[in-house]
């Protein structure tokens, strides 16, 4: 046969049960057509150097690849369990408001607060690094974060939900009726 299709189309139907019953063995119907269907994807590519007997390669084909997906499958299965062990325990939800919350705080900072905490925080820059980028000296830079994450504690303070029947304490210098922000906005 010189034609390459009718060649492939001859040793399609005449092996294709075979390649499917051997994967069907060693997986599960899905798993077993899609290995089934790549050996003959594989066949089709190598179809010139195929053997003269080639039912022996495509099953030995059809191993290799039955093989690849289970050791795919036990990696998947072995970074589930790692992610699973990181993940930190308690409801996703608490997470989210927690963030929701950060986030929230954040935005009710000023934008030169925000930039020292990210740069510091989030990005992890030493103090020289985030000074330069932040266009200040380090010592500068080191007050502004400070200032910021005191800032930013008070935001979070006052974000958290406060128990029924409590009511905040005042701070040492704070004015009844006058949040702890509207008088660090003041002092800006």
């Amino acid at each position: 046969m010189d034609d390459p299709e009718a060649r492939f189309t001859a040793l399609y139907d005449r092996h294709y049960r075979s390649v499917l019953g051997y994967a069907l063995l060693r997986a599960e119907r899905q798993e077993a057509e899609d290995v089934a269907s790549e050996t003959f994807l594989i066949a089709w590519r190598q179809l010139e150097r195929l053997p003269e007997s080639p039912l022996p390669w495509l099953l030995g084909t059809a191993r290799n690849l039955l093989r690849a997906q289970r050791r795919s499958g036990l990696r998947k299965r072995a970074l589930a369990e790692r992610l699973a062990e990181l993940a930190p325990a308690g409801d996703v939800a608490d997470q989210v408001a927690e963030r929701e919350a950060a986030l929230a705080a954040l935005a009710d900072l000023s934008e030169q607060d925000v930039e020292a905490v990210v740069l510091a925080s989030w990005y992890g820059l030493a103090p020289a690094d985030a000074a330069r980028l932040a266009g200040c000296s380090a010592r500068a830079f080191t007050v502004r974060l400070y200032r910021a994450r005191r800032r930013l504690s008070q935001a979070l303070d006052l974000t958290s939900p406060i128990p029924c029947g409590t009511a905040p304490r005042p701070t040492p210098g704070s004015r009844p009726g006058v949040s702890q922000l509207e008088v660090s906005d003041e002092r800006r």
